[in-house]
C-alpha cells in the first residue's frame, strides 16, 4: 500500500506554438523540488486547445511524444498529457501515458467537445483506459468527458484515482470544481483535475482551479489561477479503509455500455 505522489502543473499555454510549451513545461518540470512518481499536465499542453489540428498534428513518435519519452527518462516520473495525433488521415486528442523505460499506453477522448465543433475535426475514442503505477489503478480522460458519469463510473473499485485533463474555461468553472468533487464522492475515488490558466486564441480565458479530492469529496489540494506546480501526496491505505467501511460501491447499478 503504497503512497503516490503526483505532481500537478498549472501553467498558461502559449497559442500554437510547440517549441515555447515544451520548454515552458520542461523548465517546470526541473522546479519539481521532490521526487514523483507522476507529472500531470493540462490537455493539449502542446498547443492550447485548438480545432485547426491539420496545422499543428503530429503522427505518433514525433517531437512532443519523444519529448514525453525524455522528461520521463530524465526525470524517473511517469509523464500524462495530451496532444494532437494524425493517425489513418484520423485526429485524435489523445492522452499519452509515459513511463520512465519508454514504453506508454494512450487514451482518446471520448466525449467531443461539441460546442467549439472538436467533434467536427477529431475522432472519438472507444475504450477507457486504466493504466497501474504503484499499485493504483488509474483511470485517466480528457475534459468534456468529466461531465459524463456513466463513462467515468467506477464498476467495482476497478480504479483507485480518477485524472481529468483539461482546457475548461473560467466561465464554467464552477461546474469545473462541482464535477470534480461530484466524481470522487460518487466513484469512491481520489480524483485530480489539472488545467491551463491565462487566454487562448479564440481569447477564451481559463481560471486553472486545479485541484485534488478525497474518496470523500473533501478537497486536499486546491489552485488558485496562478502558474502553480504542486505535488499532492495519495494514501492507498486511508482509500481501501474508508471503501471497507462505506461500502456504497456494493450498491451499485449493473449496466453495460455501447459503443
Amino acid at each position: 500500500m503504497q503512497d503516490l505522489k503526483a505532481t500537478l502543473i498549472q501553467n498558461p499555454l502559449t497559442w500554437q506554438d510547440k517549441t515555447a510549451n515544451l520548454a515552458n513545461f520542461e523548465e517546470r518540470i526541473w522546479q519539481i523540488t521532490e521526487q514523483p512518481d507522476l507529472i500531470v499536465l493540462p490537455e493539449m499542453f502542446n498547443t492550447g486547445f485548438t480545432m485547426h489540428a491539420q496545422e499543428v498534428a503530429e503522427p505518433m513518435n514525433l517531437t512532443t511524444f519523444k519529448w514525453m519519452k525524455q522528461m520521463a527518462a530524465q526525470t524517473q516520473a511517469v509523464i500524462t498529457g495530451s496532444f494532437i495525433v494524425k493517425e489513418n488521415h484520423n485526429f485524435y486528442n489523445r492522452l499519452v501515458w509515459m513511463r520512465p523505460d519508454g514504453s506508454y499506453e494512450c487514451y482518446d477522448k471520448r466525449h467531443l467537445f461539441r460546442m467549439a465543433g472538436e467533434h467536427e475535426v477529431f475522432s472519438p475514442g472507444k475504450t477507457k483506459t486504466i493504466v497501474k503505477l504503484k499499485g493504483w489503478n488509474i483511470l485517466p480522460v480528457v475534459c468534456y468527458d468529466l461531465r459524463f458519469p456513466v463513462w467515468l463510473r467506477n464498476r467495482n473499485n476497478e480504479y483507485d484515482l480518477l485524472i481529468c485533463i483539461a482546457n475548461w474555461p473560467e466561465s464554467r468553472s464552477i461546474a469545473w470544481k462541482s464535477l470534480l468533487q461530484a466524481r470522487a464522492i460518487e466513484n469512491l475515488s481520489y480524483v485530480i483535475g489539472v488545467n491551463r490558466i491565462g487566454k487562448d486564441g479564440n481569447d477564451i480565458s481559463y481560471s486553472g482551479d486545479s485541484g485534488v479530492f478525497s474518496p470523500k469529496g473533501e478537497l486536499i489540494y486546491a489552485c488558485d489561477n496562478h502558474e502553480t506546480i504542486q505535488t499532492a501526496i495519495l494514501n492507498k491505505e486511508s482509500l481501501d479503509s474508508f471503501r471497507k467501511a462505506f461500502p456504497a460501491w456494493q450498491d451499485a447499478d449493473d449496466f453495460t455500455l455501447g459503443n
